[in-house]
């Protein structure tokens, strides 16, 4: 789990869990898993599913698009660098938002910078205005869908350029932030841009990526799709 995922949830979502709460966590990235850890309340009955055998599962989904849950079940429904890897995201948020309450929460937490993974495959990067259509198709209403990075530490170390710039105009910074460097001295204390610019920029658009953008989406179930 990357940082970013992480301070988007505590920005976002954490004070959305209540005490007493059923959660359920499709693919969580540990047993407890990142995000219970980080809302820390033992009242909450937090269920977690995937399509990978493990005893340390609440429930084994035989597919994507198939959770033997009943209808109605949780308050909240979240997942974190799950979208990706799921073929047909359409049907996929349908069965989301079926074993979601009516007037329960489902959380999507996507990458958008991340380079290519299989996990076992990969196949989508979504923004604000297809996360909004997918939770409109499953009868969700959007609250809040946002692309965004909140690891500005490196960044404001490397450029002054303001936040909303970096992830309003994610396709047009690394142009940006070159032409912002070729009038510097230095890329960072004790490092020549003249001869680092080319691994400066091979970080920036591969690996190891100096900060991650992903596109966080909060909804509420208020009809059941057909």
């Amino acid at each position: 789990m990357h940082s970013n995922s992480k301070l988007l949830f505590e920005k976002y979502v954490k004070q959305i869990f209540k005490s007493h709460m059923k959660v359920l966590e499709i693919g969580p990235d540990d047993y407890p898993s990142t995000f219970r850890k980080i809302v820390d309340d033992e009242t909450i009955q937090w269920d977690t599913i995937d399509i990978f055998n493990s005893d340390k599962l609440t429930y084994i989904a035989e597919d994507e698009y198939n959770f033997p849950i009943p209808d109605n079940t949780y308050d909240i429904v979240l997942s974190a660098q799950v979208l990706e890897h799921v073929r047909k995201v359409w049907i996929w948020i349908k069965e989301v938002s079926r074993v979601c309450k009516t007037g329960g929460y489902v959380v999507t937490i996507n990458p958008v910078s991340w380079p290519y993974h299989e996990a076992p495959i990969d196949c989508w990067r979504v923004y604000p205005e297809g996360m909004k259509a997918l939770y409109d198709e499953a009868g969700l209403v959007c609250k809040l869908s946002s692309t965004e990075s909140l690891e500005v530490d490196v960044i404001n170390s490397v450029t002054p350029l303001d936040h909303k710039d970096i992830t309003e105009n994610y396709d047009t910074y690394p142009k940006k932030l070159l032409k912002i460097l070729s009038g510097r001295q230095v890329l960072v204390p004790g490092v020549s841009y003249d001869s680092n610019y080319k691994v400066f920029l091979q970080q920036f658009l591969g690996r190891p990526r100096q900060f991650s953008i992903d596109t966080i989406t909060i909804g509420i179930k208020e009809s059941v799709a057909e």
